[in-house]
């Protein structure tokens, strides 16, 4: 649900005193820990470090996320992959390929001595 227009947007202000005067060329990455505030015009060009609640995910503003939140382009869930007896057969041939292949490089060497 969406903030309410009368309230207007919500802008960390700790974040438009960091770069008010700035040039975004020659800023280094800002680190904020504010994920819900909600990216301005003024901080288009800025590399922001957003905490994803492990470490900070630099994220470079464009005019495309204006109006976005922060937190929506730092990920805090990683995915791992899917499970399932599907899954496994794939792994097992990408890891019978691997071994495959390292042995037939293994002979090419070999063979070229002869």
């Amino acid at each position: 649900m969406s903030r309410s227009l009368k309230k207007g947007p919500y802008i960390n202000l700790d974040l438009l005193k960091k770069i008010e005067g700035k040039k975004p060329n020659d800023t280094p990455s800002i680190k904020t820990w504010a994920r819900n505030s909600t990216i301005a015009p003024e901080m288009v060009g800025f590399t922001f470090g957003v905490h994803n609640g492990m470490k900070h995910i630099d994220v470079l503003v464009t005019e495309d996320m204006v109006g976005h939140h922060l937190g929506e382009f730092s990920s805090s869930k990683k995915f791992l992959r899917h499970g399932g007896k599907m899954q496994k057969e794939l792994e097992q041939k990408k890891k019978d390929s691997e071994i495959a292949a390292a042995k037939a490089a293994k002979a090419a060497p070999a063979a070229k001595k002869k």
